[in-house]
């Protein structure tokens, strides 16, 4: 496959069992809300109090850049997805990474395989920027968004709260060597 070709699926060597990495389709939704679910429940993932229904999750995120990987089974273990950041003009070559793994499949390669297939199908769409937030608490979020290229822009200290408590926010981007 071209390297401008974003992947259909991939192989994560390192995991104890194949992991498949395809795009998101309303096949997945259950899945989907369900690491969603469990990322959210267990605080470090997002400020989200409550698990969207399928319909505005599927508004929130593009079509052409969402992905699942799959255990043998079929089984969602994690989820990458983008969206814009703003409407205007000016950013339309600008988005919002939310990478999601199951914690059963965690420190198995699973987040790197999704950011990998996001900045290929990013990249191949002209996409110059991917930028994402992360608790500063979460090293392992930090840890994987730092291995595939992003680079910390600062920390939006105290911007918002979570179960009564004030959280910062790392920004991180990576801007693509390829996009112009």
């Amino acid at each position: 496959m071209p390297p401008d070709t974003p992947p259909s699926s991939a192989f994560v060597p390192d995991a104890p069992a194949p992991v498949r990495v395809v795009p998101v389709t309303a096949d997945h939704a259950r899945g989907v809300l369900a690491v969603f679910d469990e990322g959210m429940r267990a605080g470090n993932a997002t400020f989200e109090t409550r698990v969207p229904a399928w319909d505005e999750w599927d508004a929130r995120h593009s079509a052409e850049h969402r992905f699942v990987a799959l255990d043998d089974d079929g089984d969602v273990l994690g989820w990458a997805a983008v969206g814009p950041v703003s409407t205007r003009a000016a950013y339309a070559g600008v988005v919002e990474l939310s990478v999601y793994v199951a914690g059963r499949a965690q420190g198995r390669g699973v987040g790197g395989a999704l950011v990998r297939a996001v900045v290929a199908s990013t990249e191949a769409a002209g996409i110059w920027t991917v930028q994402s937030g992360v608790f500063r608490e979460n090293s392992a979020s930090l840890a994987l968004h730092e291995r595939h290229g992003f680079r910390v822009v600062g920390v939006r200290e105290r911007i918002g709260r979570r179960d009564g408590r004030w959280r910062d926010v790392v920004l991180l981007e990576r801007r693509s060597p390829v996009v112009d």
